[in-house]
C-alpha cells in the first residue's frame, strides 16, 4: 500500500511540474536550452530575463567564470542577510509594542539599534 500512495504521489508532483511548465509557455516565458544543474529539467527564461526551474521552483544563475561565481556567491549571501535582518528587526517590534517593563524595553532598543546599524552596511555592501 505504502508503494502505491508513493506512485500516486510521483505521479500527482510529475503533473504538476507538466501543468507548470505549460503555463510558463501560455504566459509568454522561454524554453531554453539550458538544463537545471539541480534536476536536469529544461530552464525557462522569464520575461524578467531571469532562468526559472519549472521543477524545482527556483531561480538559476548560470555563472561563466570563477570571479562572476564569487560576486554571485556574494550577492546571494548579502540578500540572504538582509532578509533576516529584516525578520530579525520585525521579532524585536513586535515584542516591543508588548513590552512594559522599561529594562526589557531598552534591551530591545540596543538590540534593534545593532539590527539597524548591520542592516544599513549590508545594503551599503549591497551597492558596491
Amino acid at each position: 500500500m505504502a508503494r502505491n500512495s508513493r506512485e500516486t504521489d510521483a505521479k500527482a508532483a510529475e503533473e504538476q511540474y507538466i501543468k507548470r511548465m505549460a503555463d510558463f509557455l501560455r504566459q509568454g516565458q522561454t524554453l531554453t536550452e539550458l538544463a537545471c544543474p539541480v534536476c536536469a529539467s529544461p530552464l525557462f527564461r522569464l520575461k524578467s530575463g531571469e532562468l526559472w526551474c519549472a521543477r524545482c521552483e527556483k531561480k538559476v544563475i548560470v555563472v561563466k567564470e570563477e570571479t562572476e561565481l564569487a560576486k554571485v556567491t556574494s550577492a546571494l549571501s548579502l540578500e540572504t542577510l538582509e532578509a533576516t535582518l529584516l525578520a530579525k528587526i520585525q521579532e524585536i517590534q513586535e515584542k516591543m509594542l508588548h513590552e512594559t517593563d522599561v529594562e526589557e524595553l531598552q534591551k530591545l532598543g540596543s538590540a534593534l539599534s545593532g539590527l539597524l546599524e548591520n542592516l544599513e552596511r549590508v545594503r551599503k555592501a549591497k551597492r558596491i
